[in-house]
């Protein structure tokens, strides 16, 4: 007698997949012969299988395919939790997610609702902040156990981490500082699979923590980059960033040379169709002109939707006039793109911008034989992040210069520009 098969249901997200027993009727006609044959009842990945006889010399049931077995749950007892030094000012659902990465946000909203959980006794939303040495009452919870991570590959972690060192211009208990190269993405996006973002995770301790990203820079600008060794002093440094006390270089070699030869660039930015969330969808938009045309910062007025202010302040530091003129540029505001926009916007456009200075008067600047750029000069972005001066969180100042990349110390060795002279964007404004 064949054995009958067992239905398998759709899983819902109300509850998980399992297999149903066979319907009593049944069940109950097959008892008999069950129980003439000795046979008993099995269980198989949780869900119970119907008695089922098995007559002498009758064929093989063929084997059938069974659902994926489910993760296994956790259940966990009321705990009393302390938050680190790390947590401090994380948001209650970051520091569940850290904490318990598979519990459901759903759940945590209805647990913290219901006043399960308490931080110092106290009842807490989602979006409340903890702080360093407080106590977290933590309910009991019945979660899937977290998935085995991703295995690392030795060789490819350890290249990442020499990589890294090899970037340090500072490092300190809790801070390093980075001399990003050109072409280095510093996250990741749609295409970008190695980043410095990535490479970080080789520098992760047993627990997982890893030094994170303070702010960010193109993947073309060179030079200085700040990483926080933990989230604490992120949070802090992020401040800093936040309240306009860092203070940031950069050097950029542009061509032609501005009138005047220093000033102030304040205008209102806002993002191109193709850039952002919102992007517009590329039907009709293949060509390499139209897709760059969109996927850069464009002059708004105020009042505009996306329309931000920016502000940088710039110094000519040298020039071989009319061809090119090395900046120096300090912007106290960080909107994406700014300086490549702002260059564009005063019409000395950054040397080898893949993205700005393509209008029809860039043409005809680069077709006239006495203002082009010179031969020997590479097409890549000519744009340092220079010099970075902040307090530090823990006391002192922090002043880290970076050195010119090399296809920008070719260029100022072809025209003599010397690197150690004063720069005279120090006397700008600091507002």
């Amino acid at each position: 007698m064949k054995s009958p098969r067992a239905r398998t249901p759709k899983p819902s997200k109300a509850k998980s997949a399992k297999v149903k027993p066979f319907k009593a009727k049944l069940a109950a006609a097959k008892a008999p012969a069950a129980e003439a044959a000795g046979a008993k009842p099995q269980r198989r990945s949780g869900a119970k299988l119907a008695e089922t006889a098995v007559a002498a010399k009758a064929p093989r049931p063929k084997t059938e395919s069974k659902p994926a077995p489910e993760a296994p749950k956790q259940a966990l007892g009321v705990q009393n939790l302390t938050v680190t030094e790390d947590e401090d000012g994380m948001r209650v659902d970051r520091w569940f997610k850290r904490r318990a990465p598979t519990l459901a946000l759903s759940h945590l909203a209805k647990i913290c609702r219901k006043g399960e959980v308490r931080l110092d006794g106290k009842r807490v939303e989602t979006s409340s902040r903890v702080a360093a040495g407080q106590t977290v009452r933590v309910p009991p919870l019945n979660v899937e156990a977290p998935k085995a991570p991703a295995v690392k590959r030795p060789g490819e972690s350890e290249a990442d981490a020499r990589a890294i060192r090899d970037m340090i211009l500072l490092d300190d208990r809790d801070l390093m500082v980075l001399n990003k190269p050109f072409g280095l993405a510093v996250q990741g996006g749609s295409g970008t699979k190695h980043h410095l973002d990535g490479m970080l995770q080789s520098l992760a301790n047993e627990r997982g923590d890893r030094p994170v990203l303070v702010h960010r820079l193109d993947r073309d600008t060179s030079g200085v980059l700040l990483i926080a060794k933990t989230r604490k002093m992120a949070a802090d440094l992020g401040e800093i960033f936040r309240s306009r006390s860092a203070k940031k270089i950069y050097w950029a070699m542009v061509e032609g040379v501005p009138r005047p030869t220093h000033g102030r660039i304040s205008l209102y930015l806002a993002k191109g169709e193709g850039m952002g969330d919102n992007r517009a969808p590329r039907k009709g938009r293949h060509g390499p002109e139209e897709r760059r045309d969109i996927e850069k910062m464009r002059v708004a007025k105020h009042g505009d939707d996306d329309a931000q202010h920016s502000l940088t302040y710039y110094a000519v530091v040298d020039k071989l006039a009319p061809r090119l003129s090395w900046l120096s540029m300090k912007p106290l505001t960080g909107r994406t793109h700014q300086l490549r926009a702002h260059a564009e916007a005063i019409g000395c456009p950054i040397v080898g911008d893949p993205k700005y200075g393509h209008g029809e008067e860039d043409r005809r600047r680069r077709a006239d034989a006495n203002r082009n750029i010179p031969d020997g000069v590479e097409n890549k972005l000519h744009l340092l992040a220079r010099r970075l001066i902040l307090p530090h969180p823990k006391g002192g100042v922090l002043d880290v210069t970076a050195p010119l990349p090399p296809h920008m110390q070719k260029s100022w060795d072809m025209f003599g520009f010397d690197a150690s002279q004063r720069d005279p964007i120090l006397d700008a404004p600091d507002e």
